[in-house]
């Protein structure tokens, strides 16, 4: 018996019974479909974290405030004041590193915002110029922060695209006066990007010189130092120094985290790496279910077949023969739905990411490759039994239908 004829008697018999030959398809294409789909959403998340890191610039230092508990009895403890807390200077003597390329310190807070009897209240942002371009925003109209520095803080501001709606109307809000709390500043500039920046939305912020918001929200204390290395091989060096600038401002004790952008991006690739991989073993379960639904089936149609199995023993078919047939319609069976679960998983991925564009629910090229060779390989492996019973049948016996 050769190939092609191997491959005829398969498909003549798939077509012949074609009630279990669509439950098995539907069966193995369900297992193929939920792993692409599966490895699709952890993909989708992979991409979503890492985009979110890359818009807020490349080669970020972040300095956070606190860290594990540190020796007590220095003079910082006997006058009150924490030593955890980053100050403005402290951003401010970051400037001695010169591999660092912006420093961008950071308050965040909440105050009402009044024009011309018109108020909301806005989430503040205190920085420096640095921010807009650590950020990479852009503006729509005027300028961001000019003329301040860390050490200078003129009363001026950029509000978000939803600010000047609410609050300026039709009225241009360049060079007009914003009341913010108990401060006043001069709109100088609109910010045309969108999105959100530190989880706040970019069109409903105002954003004033760091020194005046420190003043407005009555503390001295920053929410983080962003810095920008020049180069991404400055990091690890950067690092260092920065631990050991603040540690000797703050009386040599290590209260301060540093983060750099690309631990973290690496870190969160690691994670959905895992839990993409972790999503599609267990999607591959129902593999196995609809390998193990093959083997029933197709242990059932031996005895249904007893007859055609000993007419083809009667002929001369050999054992291995009769083996290979067998397994030839489990493989045809699973690596057909294998190839139909491929083609609805891809189809509804797509179908997502035509309509929701933002959303990278695309999966990954060895999904698709895995899912394929499980397919076949739970095929081969549960047709395997089947395939050897309906081999070791007498003819004689099975010609007279088992009796």
């Amino acid at each position: 018996m050769h190939f092609f004829d191997l491959l005829f008697l398969a498909v003549s018999t798939l077509i012949r019974y074609p009630l279990r030959t669509m439950m098995l398809l539907i069966a193995t294409s369900i297992g193929v479909m939920a792993v692409i789909l599966l490895t699709a959403v952890g993909e989708g998340a992979r991409d979503y974290i890492t985009s979110e890191f890359k818009d807020l610039g490349t080669n970020l230092i972040i300095v956070i405030p606190g860290k594990n508990e540190t020796s007590g009895g220095g003079p910082a403890d006997f006058a009150g004041s924490s030593p955890r807390d980053l100050t403005v200077e402290d951003a401010i003597s970051l400037r001695q590193i010169n591999t660092i390329r912006n420093i961008a310190p950071i308050v965040i807070g909440e105050a009402p915002a009044s024009f011309g009897g018109f108020e909301r209240d806005v989430p503040v942002i205190g920085t420096t110029p640095s921010f807009l371009r650590v950020r990479r925003w852009e503006m729509r109209e005027g300028l961001f922060l000019p003329g301040v520095t860390l050490d200078r803080s003129p009363p001026v501001c950029a509000i978000g695209k939803e600010v000047e709606s609410e609050l300026f109307g039709k009225s241009r809000a360049i060079g007009q006066w914003l009341r913010v709390g108990d401060r006043r500043c001069r709109v100088t500039g609109i910010i045309g990007s969108e999105g959100r920046a530190i989880g706040i939305d970019v069109q409903k912020i105002v954003v004033m010189p760091v020194s005046l918001a420190t003043a407005l929200f009555n503390r001295p204390s920053l929410f983080r130092i962003i810095a920008e290395a020049r180069n991404s091989i400055f990091s690890d060096q950067i690092e260092k120094d920065i631990i050991s600038i603040i540690k000797k401002r703050h009386q040599g004790k290590e209260d301060i985290t540093v983060v750099k952008q690309d631990t973290v991006m690496s870190s969160f690739d690691n994670i959905f790496n895992t839990l993409t991989m972790a999503l599609a073993a267990i999607a591959s379960i129902s593999l196995f279910v609809a390998g193990i639904l093959i083997m029933n089936v197709m242990l059932v149609a031996v005895s249904q077949r007893q007859s055609e199995i000993g007419l083809l023993k009667a002929v001369g078919a050999k054992n291995h023969q009769i083996t290979n047939l067998f397994l030839t319609e489990a493989i045809l069976l699973s690596g057909s739905g294998a190839i139909l679960g491929l083609i609805l998983g891809h189809s509804i991925t797509q179908s997502i990411h035509a309509i929701f564009p933002a959303y990278n629910l695309l999966p990954p090229t060895w999904a698709s490759v895995v899912s394929l060779l499980v397919a076949l390989g739970c095929g081969a492996l549960f047709g395997l039994l089947p395939a050897r019973r309906a081999a070791k049948l007498d003819p004689v016996i099975a010609l007279s239908g088992g009796k």
